[in-house]
C-alpha cells in the first residue's frame, strides 16, 4: 500500500477505471473496519504496545490514501457507482467515531479524527468555495436592484428573488456585504429618482417590496447561516455611511433607517434587540446632521406609502361591492383618491406588493358597469359620467405608468372584451406603437351618431349627461374630430367656433379629449412638418383646462391626470417636431425621460460615452439605465451586444475588466435571453473562429468576456428553467435574430455528422450503458441523455458552443482562442450550483474530458468531477478514465 496509495494511475478501458475506484474504496473501507478492530482490542489486551502500533499502521496507511485529493475524486465515483459499499464505509467510520475517545494517545486520536473528516468531505468534495471578503462594492447587485426600482416595480418578487441569489452565488459575495449592497442601491435610488410618479414608486419599491424579497431570499440561506445576524451586520455597515443616509432623509424628509428597519422587524428578518440597538444608534447620528430647510409641513413619502398599503386593500373591498346600490357613495371614495397625490401613492403601493392588477380589474369592472342606463335621473346621469370618467383616466394613467399589460386580462375568462382594453389597444398612442389614422377603430361605423355628434358639438349647447352611452361617445369622437378638422382647414369654421367645439368636448367628461387626441396624435404623425399647425393647436386647445362654473365635480381633480395622460401621448410626435405644448397645470409633473438621447449624435458614440461614464462611475444609475434601454430598442439586440463586448474587449487593466464584466452582466438584464442568445451563438462563435480577431482575447479583456459568457448562459439557463420571464422582458417586441434550428447540428433521432467526426475512436461506442438500444458515445452530452429538448433556442445555442469549444481544444494549433476556451471551462467550474445538477456543463460532449485534462491548470480532480454529469454511469467512467489518466 506505501508503494501504489500516492500514485494510482490506470491507463486501460474505462471498465478497469471503475474496477480501481470501487477496489480503492474497498481498501479504505477494510483500513476503517481494521482500525475499530485494534481499537476495540485495546481495552482487552494487556500490551497495549502491540494493538498501538497496529491501529497506527492502519491509520497511517488511511491518512496516505484519502491525503490525495486525487484519491478522494475516485472514491467519490465509486461511492456513487456503487452506494451499497459506501454505505458500508458509513458503518464502519460511524463505528470507528463511537471508540475514537478510548484511545490513550493524542497523537493517534487526532490523526484519527483527520481521516474521519476527510471521509466525510468526500460527498461535498465540489461544495468547498471561498467567499470574497477583499471587497466591499458589488457593482451587478446594485444594478439589479436599480434596475428592478426603476423599469419594473409590478414584476413578481419570485424571479427577482431568483436572480438575486444567482448573483450572490456566482460571485460568491458574502451575506452582510449582500445585503448592504442592496440597501446602498435603494438609498442611492431615493437620492437619484426624480420627483413625482417615479420618486414614490422607488419609496413603494423600497420600503414594502424590497423587504418582501428579502424575506423570500432568507429560505434560500443555508441552514447554518444566521440571516438575522447577517441583516443586522448590513445595516450596522450602512449607518457607516452616514452622509448618503444624511442625503436620503433630507430627500425623503424622515428617519428612512428607521422606518427600513421597523420593516424589517415586521417580517421577522431583524431580532426586537437589534432593531432597538441600530435605531437608537442611527437617531444619535441624525443629531449631528445638517438641519434641512424644508418645513414639518410637508409628509414624507415613506410615512404615506407605509399607510397607502392597507388603504388599497380596503379599497380593493370598497369596489367589490355592487356599484348600483351606492353608486354616490363609491364617487366620493374615488374622489378622494383623485386628491393630492393619493392616486399615485396608491398606485405605487399596489404595484410593490403585487395588487395593481386587480386595482385595475376592478376599474375595468366599473367602467362596464356604466355603460348599462335604465331611467336615471340627472343626478345619477352626472354620477354615472363621473365614475366613467374617473375609471377611464385611472385606466389610461395605470397603463402609461406601469405598462399596458397591468391592464390587459388574462384572455382565459372569454366572452366580450371590455371597452377600455379594446380601446387601449387599438386607440391609445404609446409604447413605441404607431397608429394608422385611417384605421377602422378611429371610424364609426354609425354616421349618423358620427353626424348627430358633429352638430352637437358645433352648436354652443352643453352636452346632455342623461341616457348618453359614454362609450360610443367615445368611439365617435375621433370621427367627429376629423370633420371639424376638415371644415377649420377649409374655412368653413373659425378659430373662435373650433375653441367653443374644444371647450365642449373637455367642458364634462375629460376622457373625450383623451380620445380626440389620442387621435390627433395618429394624425400629426402621418403628416409633413408644415401641414402640423391646426393638428398642434387643437391638441393645445384640448389640453387647456377650462374655468366655468357648470362644470362637473372633481373637475380640477381630473384634469391633472388629463394633462399627464395628454402629454404622455404626445410627448414622442412633440419631441420630433421640437413643438413645446406644455400641459401647465399645477400639480402635474413633467414627463421625465422624454429626451432620453441626446441629439444629433450617432448612437454608436452615445453607447461609448454611456459605457464609458458607467465604467468610470463604477455602478449603473438611472439615467443610464434609461439611455442602455432605449439604445437596446433602437439598436436591436444584436447592435447592442456586439459593440458593448468589442467595449469590453478594449479594457486592458484587469481592475477596469473586472468592472467591465460586473456592470455588463447587470446591463444585459435589460434583456437577459435575447442578449445571451447573441453573445453565445453569434458574438462568441465569431470571435473564436476568426483567428485575425484571436489577439483580442488575450488577458484581461479575454477572461473578462468568458467570465461575461458563463455569468449570462447560467442565469437565462436557470431563468429558462423556471420558465419565468419578467413582464419587463415580455413586453419588449421580439427581434428574432435568426432561426436557430440551423444554429445547431443535433437532430433528435440521429448524431450528427459533426459529432461523429468529434467523437472519440475507444471501445465505448459498443458499451449498451442505458436502456434504450443505442450506443452510447462518449461524444454524447448529459443534455442529449437526460433527453432535454433540442427546439428550445437556448439549448441548440448552449450544445452547439460547446461543440465549437470541443473542435477548438481537439484542434492542432493553439493561440488565445484555446485559452479563452480555458478560462471558460475555469468560469464554469467556478460558478457551479452547488448542490446543483446539470446546469449548462451537460451540454459538453463526454469527449472533450479527455481534450480538458490535458490543459495544465485543468488537470484537478475536482475539476474532472465537476465538469462530468456523475449522475448518469456514461459520465462515470468518463470521469474515472480522465482522473486514472492523471
Amino acid at each position: 500500500m506505501d508503494m501504489f496509495s500516492d500514485n494510482l494511475s490506470c491507463h486501460g478501458k474505462a471498465e478497469e477505471c471503475l474496477s480501481l475506484c470501487r477496489a480503492l474504496m474497498n481498501a479504505v473501507n477494510w483500513l476503517l473496519r481494521g482500525s475499530t478492530f485494534y481499537l476495540e482490542k485495546l481495552k482487552e489486551v494487556l500490551d497495549p504496545v502491540t494493538g498501538e502500533s497496529n491501529l497506527s499502521m492502519c491509520l497511517k496507511r488511511l491518512e496516505a490514501i484519502l491525503n490525495s485529493t486525487k484519491n478522494r475524486a475516485l472514491i467519490h465515483i465509486a461511492k456513487l457507482e456503487e452506494p451499497a459499499s459506501w454505505a458500508s464505509v458509513e458503518q464502519s467510520l460511524l463505528r470507528l467515531a463511537e471508540c475514537i475517545n478510548l484511545l490513550p494517545s493524542v497523537q493517534l486520536r487526532s490523526k484519527a479524527e483527520d481521516c474521519i473528516s476527510l471521509i466525510r468531505s468526500i460527498p461535498s468534495m465540489l461544495c468547498a468555495h471561498a467567499d470574497q471578503l477583499h471587497r466591499t462594492g458589488f457593482p451587478t447587485v446594485h444594478a439589479v436592484v436599480m434596475l428592478e426600482g426603476t423599469m419594473n416595480l409590478t414584476g413578481e418578487a419570485q424571479p427577482l428573488v431568483e436572480q438575486l441569489n444567482t448573483v450572490k452565488r456566482m460571485q460568491r459575495i458574502p451575506s452582510h456585504l449582500f445585503l448592504l449592497e442592496v440597501w446602498k442601491a435603494c438609498v442611492v435610488g431615493l437620492i437619484e429618482s426624480p420627483a413625482g410618479t417615479d420618486e414614490l414608486k422607488w419609496t413603494a419599491f423600497t420600503f414594502l417590496k424590497i423587504p418582501q424579497v428579502l424575506a423570500k431570499l432568507k429560505k434560500f440561506w443555508l441552514a447554518d447561516q444566521d440571516f438575522n445576524e447577517d441583516m443586522n451586520t448590513a445595516f450596522e455597515y450602512l449607518l457607516k455611511l452616514t452622509p448618503l443616509l444624511d442625503k436620503a432623509d433630507q430627500r425623503c424628509n424622515c428617519d428612512c433607517v428607521s422606518l427600513l428597519l421597523q420593516e424589517c422587524n415586521k417580517l421577522g428578518l431583524l431580532s426586537d434587540h437589534h432593531l432597538d440597538h441600530l435605531v437608537a444608534k442611527r437617531s444619535a447620528d441624525r443629531e449631528q446632521a445638517p438641519r434641512s430647510s424644508e418645513s414639518s409641513a410637508i409628509q414624507p413619502n415613506p410615512g404615506l406609502i407605509l399607510r397607502a398599503e392597507p388603504t388599497v386593500t380596503n379599497i380593493l373591498k370598497t369596489m367589490d361591492a355592487d356599484h348600483s346600490k351606492s353608486p354616490e357613495g363609491l364617487l366620493g371614495v374615488l374622489g378622494h383618491m383623485l386628491t393630492g397625490k393619493s392616486l399615485d401613492l396608491l398606485l405605487a403601493a399596489a404595484a410593490a406588493t403585487g395588487k395593481l392588477k386587480s386595482f385595475a380589474r376592478k376599474f375595468i369592472q366599473l367602467n362596464e358597469f356604466t355603460r348599462h342606463i335604465s331611467a336615471e335621473s340627472s343626478k345619477a346621469a352626472s354620477t354615472r359620467a363621473l365614475l366613467f370618467d374617473i375609471s377611464f383616466l385611472m385606466l389610461c394613467h395605470v397603463a402609461q405608468t406601469y405598462g399596458s399589460e397591468m391592464i390587459l386580462s388574462d384572455g382565459s375568462a372569454g366572452g366580450e372584451t371590455p371597452f377600455f382594453e379594446s380601446w387601449m389597444q387599438t386607440c391609445m398612442p404609446g409604447e413605441g406603437k404607431v397608429l394608422n389614422p385611417e384605421h377602422p377603430c378611429f371610424r364609426h361605423p354609425d354616421l349618423p351618431k358620427v353626424e348627430a355628434l358633429v352638430a352637437l358639438l358645433n352648436t354652443s349647447t352643453e352636452m346632455k349627461l342623461v341616457q348618453t352611452k359614454w362609450h360610443e361617445v367615445c368611439l365617435s369622437i375621433p370621427a367627429a374630430i376629423l370633420e371639424i378638422h376638415n371644415a377649420w382647414e377649409n374655412g368653413v369654421l373659425s378659430f373662435e367656433a373650433i375653441q367653443k367645439i374644444t371647450d365642449n368636448i373637455k367642458g364634462k367628461v375629460c376622457s373625450l379629449a383623451v380620445c380626440a387626441v389620442a387621435w390627433l396624435v395618429a394624425h400629426v404623425r402621418m403628416l409633413g412638418l408644415d401641414e402640423r399647425d391646426k393638428s398642434l393647436q387643437m391638441i393645445r386647445q384640448l389640453g387647456t383646462p377650462m374655468y366655468g362654473d357648470n362644470i362637473l365635480q372633481f373637475y380640477n381633480e381630473r384634469v391633472i391626470i388629463m394633462s399627464s395622460i395628454l402629454e404622455n401621448m404626445c410627448s414622442e410626435v412633440l419631441q420630433q417636431t421640437a413643438t413645446p405644448i406644455k400641459f401647465a397645470v399645477t400639480g402635474s409633473e413633467p414627463v421625465p425621460y422624454v429626451h432620453r438621447l441626446p441629439s444629433k449624435k450617432p448612437i454608436k458614440e452615445i453607447l461609448h460615452g454611456a459605457f464609458s461614464t458607467t465604467l468610470e462611475k463604477g455602478w449603473v444609475d438611472i439615467r443610464s439605465l434609461h439611455i442602455f434601454d432605449t439604445l437596446l430598442h433602437m439598436g436591436g439586440v444584436y447592435w447592442f451586444c456586439n459593440n458593448l463586448v468589442k467595449e469590453l474587449l478594449k479594457e486592458t487593466r484587469m481592475e477596469f475588466a473586472v468592472r467591465a464584466v460586473e456592470l455588463l452582466y447587470a446591463i444585459f438584464c435589460l434583456d437577459m435571453q435575447q442578449l445571451t442568445l447573441t453573445l453565445l451563438g453569434h458574438v462568441l462563435p465569431s470571435l473564436l473562429t476568426d483567428s485575425s480577431k484571436w489577439h483580442t482575447l488575450m488577458d484581461p479583456p479575454g477572461r473578462a468576456l468568458a467570465k461575461l459568457s458563463v455569468w449570462c448562459a447560467m442565469t437565462s439557463y436557470s431563468i429558462h428553467n423556471k420558465g419565468q420571464p419578467s413582464p419587463r422582458q415580455r413586453k419588449r417586441h421580439r427581434e428574432d435574430i435568426e432561426d436557430y434550428s440551423s444554429l445547431f447540428p443535433l437532430d433528435d433521432n440521429q448524431q450528427s455528422k459533426l459529432m461523429r467526426l468529434l467523437s472519440s475512436n475507444e471501445e465505448e461506442h459498443s458499451v449498451q450503458a442505458n436502456p434504450i438500444d443505442r450506443p452510447m458515445n462518449s461524444s454524447l452530452s448529459a443534455s442529449q441523455i437526460h433527453n432535454i429538448s433540442s427546439k428550445e433556442p437556448l439549448n441548440r445555442v448552449l450544445a452547439n458552443l460547446f461543440l465549437l469549444i470541443s473542435s477548438i481544444l481537439g484542434a492542432r494549433m493553439a493561440g488565445a482562442h484555446t485559452q479563452f476556451v480555458q478560462w471558460f471551462m475555469e468560469e464554469c467550474v467556478e460558478s457551479l450550483d452547488q448542490g446543483g445538477k446539470g446546469g449548462i456543463l451537460q451540454f459538453m460532449p463526454f469527449s472533450m474530458v479527455s481534450e480538458l485534462v490535458k490543459v495544465s491548470t485543468l488537470s484537478s480532480p475536482k475539476i474532472v468531477l465537476a465538469i462530468t454529469d456523475l449522475t448518469l454511469p456514461l459520465g462515470r467512467r468518463v470521469a474515472a478514465k480522465a482522473l486514472t489518466a492523471l
